[in-house]
């Protein structure tokens, strides 16, 4: 879809998705090594009361998600910028839901312009975990 055709505010909504123990240790092992996302006898000890997601790992299972459904469809041309903020832990277990709205357009040039979407992904008790900012490039109608 191209960048004239996206509303400001429009939304959709990210199916759940189950973190796997399995998968979030795979994950941590591999990206992010901390005690906290792998060793459960540490995690026990701290304030979490048991081991967490990598923050990205949870991200990234609402991400995978999302981009089959991105809003620009095959007229994105490349992501710009990503920011997330982390909130609340998440444990092995958590269902994981998503709601991704269009904050923002610009127009870059006559080729592209930028869409920002806010995705904010609550757990199964609907508390906020994280919230993510993502620029991504747009293609511009063509001029006739």
């Amino acid at each position: 879809m191209y960048l004239e055709d996206i509303q400001i505010s429009s939304e959709k909504t990210i199916d759940n998705i189950v973190i796997e123990k399995d998968e979030m240790l795979d994950f941590a092992k591999k990206y992010n090594p901390v005690k906290i996302h792998t060793d459960e006898d540490f995690a026990k000890g701290t304030r979490f009361g048991g081991l967490i997601a990598a923050g990205m790992m949870s991200f990234l299972s609402v991400w995978a998600q999302y981009v089959p459904m991105d809003f620009a469809g095959d007229d994105l041309v490349a992501g710009k910028s990503t920011a997330v903020e982390w909130l609340r832990p998440v444990y092995a277990g958590d269902v994981l839901r998503g709601v991704a709205t269009v904050t923002g357009l610009s127009f870059r040039n006559e080729h592209n312009g930028l869409m920002t979407v806010t995705i904010d992904v609550y757990n199964q008790y609907d508390a906020k975990v994280l919230t993510s900012v993502v620029e991504s490039v747009v293609k511009r109608r063509p001029k006739n």
